[in-house]
């Protein structure tokens, strides 16, 4: 495979941010902005501006991109490693010149990637970094970052149940290769940006569209099968089944599909419902109505694939209902049997009635990760512009 290179950063949001990351300021260095080295996907770099988000520097950040090289015989070999080490070489030459402080916040690619095998690992938000050391650790082991920031269910293999489902001899080739240390912060989901003020001015910019719909109003989030959650149109059929006998106890239903979503999947559910006077269909076109359903819904209805979808909807603490988990497996499956041990989730079999109301403590990962990362900055002496 051709080297990578890492891109041009991206054109800096408006307001003129200032290109220097640090400062001084009351005897502290000040983190005036960040940097993020993305993948190219959108899932995973949305958890990296989630973060900055909660952390205040959601319009203070440069972009750049290592994406794994296309084309040719390339699309034959995307199952190999390819290397961060000179692309970030380019980076540090690029970016910094001095020691600081690196946090990591990684995508969902956790354990088909290894990082000691210098694979790609989804995203790196670095707040500040000595990038030589990092890119050592990116090929070799978490203990040199200050911070790790990883979902739970990324050590499924550690448990009980995920040492007796991987035969011994291929536990080498499964990461992580050690429990989590201290430096690694775990999450419950996956990190997103639909923040309490996200949702308000969601709330405020969908009011007119989304207010006057007959309550309960009930959004159904379908996603597509994944390697570890997989399906086929059984699953729609037994949605489009479920829904039928729900709608009568649903004011309103709102319908959208994921990039992942199959073709087949969306003709069944568009050929079943899209003239029925309840339910709207979003088809791709215009704003995206995505916030504003989570701002304003009463419930969710969400495919079992979707580890960032049901995180946002479990933020909101509404009802939300889950179909195709019996498909999922391996750390899919420790997810979701972590949401309904705090009860976050319930199966959705048909026989629920939707304008039932019902709550939980919201996921809010995003916040706890801030709050650890502004914590381990105070520790060195720094601080958050």
């Amino acid at each position: 495979m051709r080297p990578i290179r890492l891109s041009e950063p991206e054109p800096e949001p408006p307001g003129g941010a200032t290109p220097e990351i640090f400062a001084a300021g009351g005897g502290a260095a000040v983190v005036r902005r960040a940097v993020v080295i993305g993948n190219g996907c959108a899932g995973a770099e949305s958890q990296c501006f989630g973060l900055l988000r909660a952390l205040g520097l959601a319009d203070r950040f440069t972009l750049y991109r290592a994406i794994r090289p296309t084309g040719g015989i390339n699309k034959w070999l995307h199952f190999l490693p390819f290397s961060f080490r000179k692309t970030l070489d380019q980076f540090h030459r690029r970016v910094f010149s001095d020691t600081r402080f690196a946090a990591l916040v990684k995508g969902n690619k956790f354990v088909q990637y290894p990082v000691r095998n210098c694979q790609s690992f989804g995203l790196s938000s670095v707040l500040e970094a000595d990038t030589q050391k990092m890119v050592t650790m990116v090929c070799d082991t978490f203990e040199k970052f200050d911070l790790v920031v990883t979902p739970r269910h990324d050590y499924y293999a550690f448990t009980a149940k995920g040492q007796q489902e991987v035969p011994r001899l291929l536990r080498r080739w499964i990461t992580p290769q050690e429990p989590p240390g201290p430096n690694v912060v775990l999450t419950a989901g996956a990190l997103h940006q639909a923040d309490s003020a996200a949702l308000r001015s969601a709330a405020a910019d969908w009011h007119a569209e989304l207010t006057p719909l007959p309550k309960p109003l009930v959004v159904v989030n379908i996603g597509g099968p994944t390697r570890n959650c997989k399906y086929d149109v059984d699953l729609a059929k037994q949605l489009v089944n479920s829904l039928h006998n729900v709608l009568k106890t649903c004011g309103s239903v709102r319908i959208s599909f994921s990039r992942r979503t199959p073709q087949k999947v969306s003709d069944l559910i568009l050929k079943e419902f899209s003239t029925h006077p309840k339910i709207y269909i979003w088809d791709g076109e215009g704003p995206n109505p995505h916030l504003g359903h989570l701002a304003w819904a009463d419930a969710f209805i969400i495919t079992a694939d979707s580890i960032s979808m049901l995180s946002e909807a479990c933020s909101t603490g509404k009802p939300v209902y889950v179909i195709g988990a019996e498909h999922c497996r391996w750390k899919f499956s420790d997810f979701h049997n972590r949401l309904h041990e705090r009860r976050a989730v319930r199966p959705f079999t048909g026989l629920e009635d939707m304008s039932d109301s019902w709550s939980y403590p919201p996921l809010n990962d995003a916040a706890d990760v801030a709050a650890r990362v502004r914590e381990a900055l105070a520790q060195r002496g720094w601080r958050l512009g």
